[in-house]
């Protein structure tokens, strides 16, 4: 059984973290997506705090510290927070410390962090980390130099390689470029699921209490989505999941753009919901990229395709 987000605590600030946090076992890093490569690290860190009986911790950066360093080229993300927590706590971890990325901590020396934040408040007795983990002040210092921390403050350092699957190296850059190209499928290998994003209905389109046409429109979303194009997709609308066909573009065909993330449900039936409902969208398959049709005829014939194409993949997908 997963656990959902409330179930563990979210520590978003080092004052609510309560008096003696630790004996723990953490990991630390973005843990964008929490794709293969986190889950693997992560499930180390469960094992080890379950036999030791410590606290299992995922330490985090709010916000992403490329966005606070270098804003101008700072990546959207695979999760936004709230679903990052989700993420996590569904790995069995016991507690997420969300660290506020900001000038302070930034202009941290790595010694100063490994004492007074690992140690000190986290009481950290072993740290699980990938082989690319750098951190501290300009991000000085690598594993060699955590291991050396961890004689001068007594926790243990597990290094972990690189996870790859079907000839790939599982990153949170690779996935994002997978991703930003359309290629959902790969992504999804590097995931370990398919990419989702959660969203609720845009607004002004006369939504009640109740969804009655089977086409719906996402709210502005501000990370990562897949290249322009049409997909196979899952949307989860409540509780209630359905099978789609998605839109990621701008219509060019009826006129002026207008980018929208449109949703056709193929087996839709009327249900309740309201601006607030949250929505799930997993990206399952890219049939196509967005084209500029010569008529409505035209898309219409194709959307014809599209939909056969996709009711296909479902039969198949059993």
């Amino acid at each position: 059984m997963t656990r959902r987000s409330s179930d563990i605590p979210a520590y978003r600030r080092l004052a609510e973290i309560p008096a003696g946090f630790g004996p723990s076992v953490a990991a630390i890093g973005n843990f964008d997506g929490v794709h293969l490569g986190h889950r693997e690290i992560l499930s180390a860190v469960v094992h080890e705090a379950g036999e030791r009986e410590f606290r299992s911790v995922a330490i985090t950066f709010d916000p992403h510290p490329e966005r606070f360093l270098r804003p101008d080229r700072a990546p959207r993300l695979l999760a936004p927070m709230d679903e990052r927590i989700r993420l996590l706590a569904a790995t069995g971890i016991d507690a997420v410390v969300v660290l506020p990325f900001d000038a302070a901590l930034a202009a941290l020396p790595a010694e100063q962090f490994a004492g007074e934040i690992l140690v000190d408040l986290l009481g950290v007795r072993s740290l699980h980390e990938g082989g690319s983990f750098r951190f501290g002040h300009r991000a000085q210092a690598g594993v060699k130099e955590l291991r050396e921390f961890g004689v001068e403050f007594d926790f243990a350092v597990h290094v972990h390689a690189s996870v790859h699957t079907h000839g790939l190296e599982v990153s949170s850059s690779a996935i994002r470029a997978l991703i930003a190209a359309g290629d959902v499928r790969r992504a999804r290998w590097m995931l370990g699921r398919p990419f989702s994003i959660r969203s609720t209905q845009a607004s002004g389109r006369g939504i009640g209490a109740r969804l009655l046409v089977p086409t719906v429109n996402l709210a502005p979303y501000h990370e990562l989505l897949p290249a322009f194009g049409v997909y196979v997709t899952r949307i989860t609308i409540g509780e209630r999941a359905f099978q789609a066909v998605t839109n990621v573009g701008n219509r060019p065909t009826f006129g002026a753009a207008s980018f929208a993330v449109e949703s056709h449900i193929l087996d839709f039936e009327p249900l309740e919901m309201n601006e607030d409902t949250p929505i799930d969208l997993e990206f399952l398959l890219r049939l196509r990229g967005e084209i500029e049709w010569p008529s409505p005829e035209a898309l219409k014939a194709q959307i014809l395709k599209d939909v056969f194409k996709a009711k296909r993949f479902f039969r198949l997908l059993g």
